[in-house]
């Protein structure tokens, strides 16, 4: 098979969770990604939310079933060769869709192909092919070192445990709940004083309500540091639970930079600006707290955009006075205060 070398490697991704503007719940799921010539392959694949099946939330013995499956050390999952490359975020039913490939080996090097949709047991590549994408051949060494290091230990796993420090505890009540349900792990206090390395370990964030001064955080920073713990800090912008869940959300994210779909996002002038580096759905939603501070939830654009910066003008009326904007994308989300 005459097909070019490509690089390949593994990423950090993840597939966003939330709250949408809707009441719908969207489970947050950390995996590891496919990098083909320094390149997240899920952003060939058009707009698809998906989840490579590397993901951190299976089982040890699953997933390092799959490795050894990608590996070729392990029969193919599907028919003809096949294995699943991305699936669906919420299940692992095939009946949802899944993007599968054959996989094979030819001396030292792995060759990728025939990449397909498959909903069944059997795919069809005439109708439902992705005639653009591949055949990828990778250097059996190269391949090899970057799956057999996550048989290693390096999983590239995220910690999905978030520490809410405030004075509201109803409001972080129903923020903690906002994020089970999603999937992420959290845990109320008033601060970290006394607590022990290895609980403090299991955090990736921590999210400060309005009302905690700085001496408290600052506080709070010093008993991680103590602990030797990097976490991300967010200062909760408002008490609105689907912004907060989307400031942690854009916290946990441990992708690297480079390789995320939505990159920049300002608010002001009664604009939006975002910028994105492969065509992808975005979703634009405001967040307006009135002067007797209820929520007002506006849905302000949804719709696909092509790589490079955007300006997308926004209601008056959604964003005026107190009002924030988070843009979404199936793999990151970004918010921003509305600039006055």
């Amino acid at each position: 098979m005459s097909a070019e070398y490509a690089t390949f490697g593994l990423a950090p991704a993840m597939r966003a969770g939330g709250v949408l503007a809707n009441g719908d719940y969207q489970v947050h799921r950390d995996f590891v990604d496919f990098i083909v010539d320094g390149r997240p392959l899920l952003f060939q694949l058009s707009d698809l939310d998906a989840v490579s099946p590397l993901a951190s939330d299976v089982p040890p013995a699953i997933f390092t079933a799959q490795v050894r499956s990608l590996l070729l050390e392990a029969e193919a999952p599907l028919p003809g060769g096949r294995y699943v490359i991305y699936g669906c975020p919420e299940c692992e039913d095939l009946a949802c869709g899944a993007v599968t490939a054959v996989i094979d080996k030819e001396g030292d090097d792995y060759i990728w192909r025939d990449f397909a949709w498959q909903t069944d047991v059997a795919a069809d590549l005439g109708l439902n092919g992705y005639h653009g994408i591949g055949p990828f051949r990778f250097h059996g060494a190269e391949y090899r070192a970057a799956l057999g290091s996550l048989l290693d230990g390096d999983s590239g796993g995220a910690r999905r445990r978030v520490l809410l420090i405030g004075a509201r505890v109803a409001l972080l009540a129903k923020l903690a709940a906002a994020l089970r349900t999603i999937g992420i792990g959290a845990d109320i206090t008033r601060d970290a004083e006394g607590v022990h390395a290895d609980e403090l370990r299991a955090y990736g964030a921590v999210a400060f309500g309005r009302g905690i001064g700085e001496e408290q955080r600052a506080a709070v920073r010093r008993s991680f540091e103590r602990a030797g713990v990097e976490v991300t800090y967010v200062d909760g912008l408002a008490p609105i639970v689907p912004l907060l869940v989307a400031q942690i959300e854009h916290a946990l994210d441990r992708s690297p930079r480079e390789q995320r779909r939505l990159t920049h996002l300002v608010a002001a002038g009664g604009e939006a600006g975002i910028e994105v580096t492969s065509p992808c759905r975005v979703q634009l939603t405001a967040y307006r707290l009135d002067r007797l501070y209820r929520t007002h939830t506006h849905e302000l654009f949804d719709g696909i955009l092509e790589p490079g910066r955007h300006r997308i003008a926004l209601d008056a009326k959604a964003v005026k006075g107190e009002s924030f904007v988070v843009a979404r994308t199936s793999g990151s989300v970004l918010v921003e205060a509305m600039a006055r």
